[in-house]
Formats: C-alpha cells, sequence, structure tokens
C-alpha cells in the first residue's frame, strides 16, 4: 500500500482513498458520538450553514469549536460529550480543521475519517478493502500538527499489516502543541479529560466513512470485518 501524508493546503489533486486524521478534536468527539447513540453526521461547510441546518432541522443537535454560542447545542469536547445521549439524533459539526479536511476530500472514492480512538478498525477496513494507494489528510496546523500526523503514521502502519506498538505514536500526541493548548486553557469549550480521551488507542470498534448524500457530506459509523473474516472479503 502506497501512503502520502498531505496537509489540506498540499490537497491538489482528488485521492482515491482519503483518511482524514482529526485527532484534536474533531473526529475523537465524532467517535463519541456514534457511541452515544447518533444515528449520522452531517460535516458543515461553515457555522452559517451548521446553523441553517439546524434551524431546518430543529431535532438535530449542532456542534462548533470554541465556547458555546447562540444556535448551537454542544462544544467540540469528547470529555463533555461522553455524558450527552444521543439516541438516533443527527449532529452537524463545524470544526476548525477535521470538518475542513473531510470535505476538501469529498470527491474521493472512500472518504475514512478518523483519530487514535478508532485506529484498528480504520486500518482493518484499509486492509479488508486492499487499498493500494492511501492518501492521509494531516488537518491541524495545514499538515504539521503532530497529534495528527502520529496517528495517521500509526494507522498506515497497522494497514500494512505491521505488528506496531502505538506508545511511541501516542506519546507524541500528548507532547504536541493541540495537547498542551488543551491542558493549559489556550482553546475553549474543553473538558480536563479531553487530550487523555484523544489519546485513547482503539477505544471504539467502528471505523467511520464520509459520504455524498444529497448536497450533504454525512459520516456513519462503520462495522468492519475482524481480523479472522479480512482475508474472505
Amino acid at each position: 500500500m502506497e501512503t502520502r501524508f498531505l496537509g489540506i493546503p498540499e490537497l491538489v489533486d482528488v485521492p482515491s482513498v482519503a483518511v482524514v486524521v482529526d485527532v484534536m478534536r474533531a473526529f475523537t468527539v465524532a467517535a463519541w458520538a456514534f457511541a452515544q447513540g447518533a444515528e449520522k453526521i452531517v460535516l458543515a461547510e461553515s457555522l452559517d450553514e451548521a446553523l441553517a441546518l439546524k434551524t431546518r432541522h430543529p431535532d438535530w443537535v449542532a456542534l462548533k469549536d470554541g465556547p458555546p454560542a447562540p444556535g448551537f447545542d454542544l462544544v467540540n469536547s469528547p470529555g463533555l460529550l461522553r455524558s450527552v445521549d444521543l439516541g438516533g439524533r443527527t449532529v452537524v459539526q463545524k470544526t476548525t480543521a477535521g470538518t475542513v479536511g473531510a470535505l476538501a476530500v469529498k470527491e474521493a472514492s472512500l472518504v475514512l475519517c478518523a483519530g487514535f480512538v478508532v485506529a484498528e478498525a480504520t486500518a482493518r477496513l484499509l486492509r479488508a478493502r486492499r487499498s493500494a494507494g492511501v492518501t492521509f489528510v494531516v488537518t491541524g496546523e495545514d499538515g504539521r500538527a503532530d497529534e495528527d500526523l502520529a496517528c495517521a503514521q500509526y494507522i498506515a502502519r497497522r494497514a500494512a499489516g505491521t505488528g506496531t506498538d502505538p506508545a511511541e505514536f501516542l506519546r507524541r500526541a500528548a507532547e504536541s502543541r493541540a495537547a498542551t493548548e488543551l491542558a493549559e486553557g489556550v482553546r475553549q469549550g474543553v473538558h480536563p479529560d479531553d487530550v487523555a480521551l484523544c489519546c485513547e488507542v482503539d477505544r471504539f470498534p467502528f471505523a467511520m466513512v464520509a459520504t455524498s448524500e444529497g448536497p450533504l457530506m454525512v459520516l456513519r459509523p462503520h462495522a468492519v470485518p475482524s481480523p479472522a473474516d479480512e482475508d474472505l472479503v
């Protein structure tokens, strides 16, 4: 499997298979939303679009980066989200980097969104699909966010079938600029457990696949084959 690691500004062509990585915190939050019962997540282009969708669908749950704001129900924090019952709900998510990265590759034949919490499931889906080439989109800091790069590199190694200890990759994430800013309160809308939750490897057993549904880009959880079944796919 050929791999490349690109920031959002470096995406000059449409990849066949894209894995969009945002560890802190968009796709950790997305995974928690599914674990809390959400049916699907609509990835919004802008805050205005998120609010417009919420206006048209009052039962949807709108979520954004930063502090609470009028019209939004939740902030982009796994620590805060884990106590919310989202059973059967649709979530509208707009973040600074993760949702932007996913929308930038929406024409790809397969778009996966990932963080450490779904790393192995993502790798197993890539192995099952026998993807010849994969573009990992490192969303944070225009491709320089070490927590996202570390996660992308870890998933790439696991997708290649390499027995890889996650400890060093998790250390890089925990010592990243994003982790420091979250821990020190530089970023708003934060729970004290956010960094630890973002650095939990394989917390959830599903991958997350984004597809175009009409005019919207929609993220859903995706069951993956067990290791014993991968050769049968």
